[in-house]
């Protein structure tokens, strides 16, 4: 405690832990162009500064990208040119921002396990670890904050190297091509967490993964499949890091409501985004069936509310949530995907101010 107030990483802890504090906690996610908007508006200079004046609670960190030249350390749609995986990422410009999306899938051509096997994978000496110490030292110097560091996931990195409908069909076709990507998908971001969590000396509060499986009306591949096929990989990016005591997050868009008990089970902490305007994702229902187990992360809708909404309206939402989601703890507050940049800044403005103002 510091000056009389709760330490965001006490905040986000107590929710976890299902009671409440002053508040609930808040985390801010969002695209580049409203990042820049943000602060052009405020008249804020620093990312830092942004995010402390919307009552951020969480930061993230990651290892520096040191990798062969010609490649970027990012991966997903942060990505622009050929990534460390092999993938080539290439920019598309719509009215409100650019998207980046995948022009070549370094896999998507190959026939057996062999060649996914005998495949350039990347290696975790292509990453810097040695700043991440003095880095979350300095990000908790005056408060101290809940600290995560985002591992990679064992569904989505594997179809972006092998094309989605590929992969798919792998799952049918031939499992063990889809399953030998997945697995070494899984070691490399495992180990890569290893030595996150190794360089930051216990520093790490928080494990995130994910990887979409969810559409707006339901899964993306059946419950049967995603447990045989990719449920082992991805409890290995869950599990391992529960039993040493931290806390785990994963993110999936979309209606997942058949396997949430299954994410349970896997040592899940943290369920994100809770995209309300999904099927079986109302909050409603969620809490009263999961509620005591997890801890929700997201649900202030970005598809309808946030770039179309008012503000009183998205204000009247936040609230709503909190009462909902929030009761007796377990609930985070943020946007259900990155704040895009048709969003209005008075609608982002008025998520954040309602969260820091709400009172248990």
């Amino acid at each position: 405690m510091k000056d009389n107030k709760i330490e965001p990483y006490e905040r986000v802890i107590t929710a976890m832990n299902h009671r409440v504090s002053d508040r609930p906690p808040i985390n801010y996610i969002a695209t580049p162009e409203v990042q820049i908007k943000l602060k052009k508006h405020l008249k804020i200079d620093d990312d830092e500064a942004l995010r402390q004046f919307l009552g951020v609670d969480i930061r993230n960190v990651a290892p520096r990208y040191v990798g062969p030249k010609g490649t970027t350390g990012a991966a997903g749609v942060g990505a622009d040119g050929r990534d460390f995986l092999g993938i080539v990422w290439k920019p598309v410009k719509n009215e409100f921002g650019t998207y980046n999306e995948i022009a070549f899938h370094p896999l998507g051509h190959m026939t057996t396990v062999e060649e996914v096997e005998n495949y350039n994978w990347p290696s975790v000496d292509w990453f810097d670890f040695s700043h991440l110490k003095e880095e979350i030292s300095r990000l908790n110097a005056d408060r101290r904050y809940a600290i995560m560091y985002f591992v990679g996931g064992a569904f989505e990195t594997p179809w972006y190297m092998r094309g989605m409908e590929r992969f798919l069909m792998d799952l049918v076709e031939c499992p063990e091509i889809a399953e030998a990507i997945s697995r070494h998908a899984m070691e490399f971001y495992k180990e890569r967490a290893m030595r996150v969590i190794e360089a930051t000396d216990g520093q790490i509060d928080i494990i995130g993964s994910g990887g979409d499986i969810g559409t707006q009306k339901g899964m993306m591949l059946s419950p049967g499949s995603w447990r045989k096929h990719i449920k082992p990989y991805s409890e290995q990016l869950i599990r391992p890091f529960k039993d040493m005591g931290l806390k785990t997050f994963y993110h999936s868009c979309g209606s997942i409501v058949p396997v949430i008990d299954d994410f349970i089970e896997m040592g899940l902490d943290i369920l994100d985004p809770i995209q309300p305007l999904a099927a079986g994702m109302e909050p409603e229902s969620l809490k009263k069936g999961f509620g005591t187990r997890l801890t929700f992360h997201g649900g202030v809708d970005e598809q309808e509310l946030l770039p179309r909404g008012t503000a009183e309206e998205v204000s009247n939402e936040v609230q709503r949530l909190i009462d909902i989601l929030g009761k007796n703890g377990g609930y985070i507050v943020c946007s259900a995907h990155n704040i895009q940049p048709d969003t209005p800044v008075e609608n982002i403005l008025a998520m954040y101010e309602a969260a820091k103002e709400y009172r248990y």
